[in-house]
């Protein structure tokens, strides 16, 4: 059973290698080394022997060209040297039945022999009624091709005759050896392509190894660069991603934390004001109402953390659609600023509006109504000891600019990028606790992004920050 269990523990490891970015690499770059050299192969045996046929033919009938325009009185010598420069082998046949063959010793010459399938190849030529003529043959002797040319010099005929195939011994030996070449070059092709395939593939397979780390939770990790571009570019991606799924773990324990908390405060003051009532204050009316009133709050603000997390998944699952339609902003932001009277009179908060008579604008109005509540929440949790907030109006010619400003000790600009994400706290901690989630600013980005307004906010540190957004008419 245990080697069963091994051997097949073998078979899946090679399955895996086998399927290895590093032996798919090298399996590609061994395929392409070897059909380089079939290339090679069929270029120098076959394309070689299309080529060097070509080449004769057209040599011959330069031959041919120049013994039709040639001097008779120096037949021989020219008919001599024609044959041993041009290696090919010519026959004079006179008109008294004298025969003179040249360069009887050019390999493959089949003129120098009685052959009769030759001679008889002979007779046709000088039997057409056409000056010159040529024939492609089968030499018998050396069972090649070859090419017989007869031209017609009044005297006789002239044939010239050279083999259409290379049967010279250094052409032989050199076809053999191109097959010994091949075996080495595809051993050494091999070689390369392994160490080649090593090369590309180890950065790819250390980046792997990083990337699990980075799966792991192991956020620490450093993707090194090797100087290949596509590489580099990967590393840095990997990199930035790592840096990201950091900061998201830390705003993932922070939303958490969070949102226990913010659940834990009110579910125990729940508690001790209901045990309150049940033991002590149930006879005494006002006292019991009073602790009634506190439990309706702590209840009142579970609704309002769990109907805003409700909000904000839907708004990131794009489950939500729009209701656009025309209103007043005035009145609208008018009214949500009722909501604040309580604070306005037991903590003294000024609301500065600078407002046009009236904003009509075209949007979905209850979620612009989440996005002004959310950001005048913000603006009061943060705002300085003066406790003042302004709201700003500004017509523009087509949309009307939106600002709430406060006046507390700002932001970091390095802060600035990540203030929209869910449970972003300035410095963790804020001025007031006027009823919130800490998930507000979520809200508005996902709301104001469906409309697909601008938006965004201006802040230096010890000076304040302005929330804005661009709204249509």
């Amino acid at each position: 059973m245990n080697t069963k269990n091994k051997w097949q523990e073998l078979k899946n490891s090679f399955k895996i290698k086998k399927n290895s970015l590093n032996m798919k690499t090298l399996f590609y770059l061994i395929l392409f080394s070897f059909g380089i050299l079939v290339f090679l192969w069929i270029f120098q045996v076959l394309f070689l022997q299309f080529s060097y046929e070509h080449y004769q033919i057209k040599k011959i009938n330069r031959i041919v060209n120049q013994i039709d325009n040639i001097n008779l009185e120096n037949l021989d010598n020219i008919l001599t040297s024609l044959a041993y420069q041009n290696e090919v082998c010519i026959e004079y046949e006179s008109n008294f039945g004298t025969t003179i063959t040249y360069n009887t010793l050019q390999v493959g010459c089949g003129l120098d022999k009685n052959i009769n399938s030759i001679n008889k190849i002979k007779n046709n030529l000088k039997n057409k009624d056409s000056k010159k003529s040529g024939v492609k043959l089968i030499n018998p002797t050396y069972k090649t091709k070859a090419y017989l040319y007869a031209i017609n010099i009044n005297t006789g005929y002239v044939f010239v005759y050279s083999s259409l195939e290379d049967i010279d011994s250094t052409s032989i030996i050199l076809k053999e050896q191109l097959i010994y070449v091949m075996f080495l070059v595809l051993i050494f092709a091999c070689f390369i392509a392994y160490f080649l395939s090593k090369k590309i593939t180890k950065p790819i397979i250390n980046m792997t190894k990083k990337a699990r780390e980075m799966g792991k939770g192991n956020y620490d990790v450093v993707f090194k660069e090797n100087g290949t571009l596509e590489i580099d570019e990967l590393a840095r991606t990997l990199n930035n991603t790592c840096k990201d799924m950091k900061r998201i773990d830390e705003l993932r324990r922070d939303l958490l934390a969070n949102v226990s908390h913010d659940l834990k405060t009110p579910l125990t003051m729940i508690k001790a004001y209901a045990e309150m009532v049940r033991d002590i204050s149930y006879k005494n009316k006002k006292k019991r109402n009073k602790d009634l009133n506190i439990i309706i709050e702590e209840t009142d603000r579970l609704n309002i953390l769990v109907n805003d997390l409700l909000d904000l998944s839907k708004l990131e699952d794009n489950n939500e659609k729009l209701n656009r339609m025309s209103y007043d902003l005035v009145e609208q932001i008018n009214n949500v600023l009722n909501r604040y009277d309580i604070i306005k009179e037991t903590e003294k908060y000024k609301f500065v509006l600078e407002l046009p008579e009236k904003a009509i604008v075209k949007a979905d109005k209850n979620k612009m109504n989440q996005v002004i509540y959310n950001l005048l929440n913000n603006a009061i949790n943060y705002t300085g000891k003066d406790k003042k907030v302004l709201i700003r109006i500004i017509e523009k010619e087509k949309t009307f600019l939106v600002e709430i400003i406060d006046t507390g000790k700002g932001i970091k600009a390095s802060d600035i990028p990540y203030i929209w994400d869910k449970y972003y706290k300035n410095e963790k901690n804020h001025t007031r606790n006027v009823i919130g989630t800490g998930i507000g600013l979520s809200i508005v980005r996902n709301i104001l992004e469906m409309h697909k307004f601008k938006y965004g906010v201006k802040s230096k540190k010890g000076h304040g920050t302005t929330f804005y957004f661009e709204i249509v008419k």
